[in-house]
């Protein structure tokens, strides 16, 4: 289970952990254990998380959700399979703390008479003095 809030947990069931071979580097160590860690999120099928939460987690999650609902995590940067698995339950941790925050409502605003009126006149002295820019008549 991981805690993400005090009312939020996420539970082990909609979860899944697959252990494979770590790419790269790594000498004998890399050919014989499967140290890099596959974390599937049941997402869609989550009962802690709201329609909304889920909705933004979606947008987050970008490439690693899938067709079916799922955010897919990999990890395999230290060569412990213990230390990779801590590493990828903290970043869908972190992920899903950052689907919890509602973004602002922008709240449209006109712009002042005034700021209107001092663009309006700035703009025309700026053209009143380009007008007067230009070649000058031998006569």
């Amino acid at each position: 289970m991981i805690r993400i809030t005090d009312q939020i947990a996420l539970q082990d069931w909609e979860m899944t952990e697959s252990f494979i071979r770590a790419s790269g580097p790594g000498g004998q160590n890399v050919n014989k254990v499967a140290t890099a860690v596959e974390l599937r999120f049941e997402a869609e099928r989550s009962p802690a998380l709201a329609p909304a939460v889920k909705s933004r987690l979606k947008r987050l999650a970008g490439r690693r959700w899938t067709k079916d609902g799922a955010i897919i995590l990999q990890c395999d940067e230290t060569r412990s399979q213990q230390r990779n698995r801590e590493i990828v339950r903290e970043r869908l941790a972190e992920l899903v703390r950052k689907a919890l925050v509602a973004p602002k409502r922008r709240i449209a605003t006109k712009p002042t008479r005034g700021s209107v009126r001092r663009r309006l006149d700035a703009k025309k002295q700026r053209g009143e003095l380009k007008a007067t820019r230009g070649k000058i008549d031998p006569d």
